[in-house]
């Protein structure tokens, strides 16, 4: 049987091991599930998801050289996600409702900046911060 990317396919465990473990596939070939491709959630410690010879559906993600690789979490059909609302546009990011371009987030940038430098030195002045002259 000749294995495909991205096909699902059922399978046996038949090893675990720190890093992942090996499902025999139909047609009598194994693959590696690695331990990233076991759940959505993280995973310490395998054999809290998996025995030796639980019934797994993979779904093939990789064949490079004879070595298959698989995923049981991506094998589990989701219903599609449904599409992020836009974001509101804040209001101090100027414009008129329009995307800005590079230039005018400059523009804007500088002039915040210049105008957060005038109050900080303002503001030295008053204390007699760093940089005041004495006689």
């Amino acid at each position: 049987m000749s294995i495909e990317l991205g096909s699902k396919l059922e399978g046996k465990v038949t090893g675990i091991t720190n890093f992942g473990a090996f499902v025999l596939l139909p047609g009598g070939e194994t693959g590696l599930v690695h331990i990233s491709e076991i759940a959505d959630s993280y995973v310490r410690d395998i054999n809290e998801h998996l025995k030796v010879n639980d019934p797994v559906v993979v779904k093939v993600i990789n064949v490079d050289n004879g070595k298959i690789g698989l995923s049981i979490r991506q094998a589990v059909d989701r219903p599609p996600s449904p599409p992020r609302p836009s974001r509101p546009r804040n209001a101090n990011q100027g414009g008129g409702g329009g995307r800005q371009t590079f230039e005018d987030k400059m523009s804007r940038f500088m002039k915040d900046s210049e105008d957060r430098l005038q109050a900080l030195k303002r503001s030295e002045s008053k204390r007699g911060g760093r940089g005041g002259r004495r006689s």
